[in-house]
């Protein structure tokens, strides 16, 4: 039985070719309206997995989804990197003259800008996903006459690609988290370089995050991601994301638990195989 995966957004989506990428074509797709609920259908088992993007070289970290990470007591199991290329897609024997409306995510747009400064009389319009905006204009929702989605999204409504590559930089990947209910055998586990994503939180004192970092360092592990978030209810004080490289020094455990020492709510949410 293929495994069921929930993303946000609808199928032909880039968080559905990441799905691809980490669990294979033969799965079973939950597409989910927002977030929120994609964490809810893991929670709840309406899915087995969920595939959530995290950070894009161009637009920074999604910030709902650490936030979701800490709300939820969810495991990250894995991760990907995916080459995210815009492309415009209309439907077939659309010529370029023809397009005054391109709908897609509010993300995907920020991303294109350049597209839209070159062809001012384009009107970008803002859509809940990169592939509904294409689903909907086939189906002649939506108002626009065209969509920025992927080549996938293309494919999988029928539509045509008018051009690739929309991106205003080539250097645009994202990185997606694989999330579950339960951590991943130890078996799974065993790679040449693993990551760990730990949450902390640490009292605005001085000299406090220089100490957790020091944990760290003097163990000789790479710390690939440092994000912090507002502290529900405690004004001025942080919740910190480390992403923590092992290249086998083996030692993570021994730093976390230095960590509890000092901090409070230290919990990891998985160690899996690094990208």
């Amino acid at each position: 039985m293929p495994d069921a995966v929930a993303i946000q957004g609808e199928a032909g989506s880039f968080s559905h070719a990441a799905a691809i990428e980490t669990h294979g074509p033969a799965l079973e797709l939950v597409p989910c309206t927002t977030f929120v609920d994609l964490f809810r259908a893991v929670e709840t088992g309406s899915a087995s997995s969920g595939v959530v993007p995290i950070e894009n070289t161009l637009a920074g970290s999604v910030h709902e989804n650490y936030d979701l990470l800490s709300a939820h007591e969810l495991h990250v199991i894995a991760e990907t990197e995916l080459r995210i290329r815009h492309c415009l897609i209309a439907p077939p024997r659309t010529a370029l003259d023809d397009i005054h409306r391109v709908a897609s995510h509010p993300v995907a747009l920020a991303q294109c800008r350049h597209f839209f400064l070159t062809h001012p009389g384009v009107v970008a319009v803002p859509a809940y996903d990169t592939a509904g905006s294409v689903r909907d204009l086939m189906a002649g929702r939506g108002g626009s006459d065209a969509a920025i989605a992927s080549k996938l999204a293309a494919e999988l409504y029928g539509a045509e690609v008018l051009a690739e590559g929309l991106e205003d930089h080539a250097e645009n990947y994202t990185r997606f988290l694989v999330i579950a209910r339960e951590p991943p055998p130890a078996a799974r586990r065993q790679a040449e370089s693993n990551k760990t994503s730990l949450i902390l939180a640490l009292g605005n004192t001085p000299g406090s995050l220089h100490r957790a970092l020091g944990v760290f360092a003097a163990r000789g592990l790479d710390l690939s991601k440092i994000e912090s978030r507002p502290l529900p209810g405690r004004p001025w004080e942080y919740l910190f994301y480390l992403d923590v490289l092992d290249a086998g020094q083996g030692t993570v455990g021994e730093a976390i638990e230095e960590l509890r020492t000092f901090a409070f709510g230290v919990r990891s949410l998985g160690t899996y195989p690094a990208r």
